[in-house]
């Protein structure tokens, strides 16, 4: 009996077949945000994007990503480096359900 018998192919939580050919919203750690079609990803969480723009940060608030992009192009994201996927279409900022309720 061989090692791999008893072994499954280690398959990844997340889905992201649905979102293939389609934009995406990536953030990394660090705070970085980038935006693009995703083209291809493996059980890791490895990306890879085309027609990626990243989002600059505001000189003034270091904190605050700006609408100021510059182009990447085709780019490999490493997936121990993504925090947040999400579809580009369907981002919004809503208000905090948990903040304090001023009266």
């Amino acid at each position: 009996m061989s090692k791999d018998d008893g072994k499954r192919k280690k398959e990844s939580v997340v889905d992201l077949t649905r979102f293939l050919d389609k934009e995406i919203r990536v953030k990394f750690q660090g705070g970085r945000e980038a935006s693009g079609v995703l083209r291809g990803f493996d059980q890791l969480l490895n990306m890879v994007l085309d027609d990626c723009r990243e989002y600059l940060r505001d000189p003034q608030n270091p904190s605050v990503v700006g609408d100021e992009t510059r182009p990447l192009g085709l780019i490999v994201a490493r997936g121990t480096a993504i925090t947040v996927v999400s579809p580009a279409d369907g981002l919004e900022q809503i208000a905090n359900p948990f903040a304090a309720q001023d009266e």
